[in-house]
């Protein structure tokens, strides 16, 4: 059985680093790129299964790079990492498609669940208090 293959992006050595160990075990890691603009030409070479973007990087955000990656032919799975637990970013990584959204103080614990949700078809969004209110005012 073939490993899925995944693309991290991160402008931060220490957090490339922490996250390919954190999967190495489980996936092919085909590479670690610290912008977005890497990460989209890398992405359109390789054709990852996954992304692992991070929100906030030089020369082109993870926003900028998910919106540019992608296909008719080939539409990997997006989870994006990041410190901003602010609604509307959690908002905004759905609305470009993504099906995880991983808060980098919890890395540790759930980027490995998140993406074995996201690469079987479902979603991982963290539960914050804002969104959780905000969701509830919209019904």
């Amino acid at each position: 059985m073939t490993r899925p293959r995944v693309l991290i992006a991160d402008d931060h050595p220490h957090i490339l680093a922490r996250v390919s160990a954190i999967l190495a075990s489980d996936y092919d890691i085909i590479a670690a790129v610290s912008n977005g603009m890497a990460a989209v030409q890398v992405a359109t070479a390789l054709r990852p299964d996954l992304l692992v973007l991070d929100v906030s990087m030089p020369i082109m955000t993870g926003f900028e790079a998910a919106a540019r990656i992608g296909d008719d032919h080939w539409e990997p799975r997006i989870v994006f990492l990041t410190v901003h637990e602010d609604p509307e970013f959690i908002e905004a990584a759905r609305d470009l498609g993504a099906e995880g959204y991983v808060l980098k103080r919890a890395v540790a614990t759930a980027l490995l669940p998140a993406i074995r949700l996201v690469l079987a078809g479902q979603t991982a969004f963290p539960e914050l208090p804002e969104l959780s209110h905000a969701d509830s005012a919209a019904k």
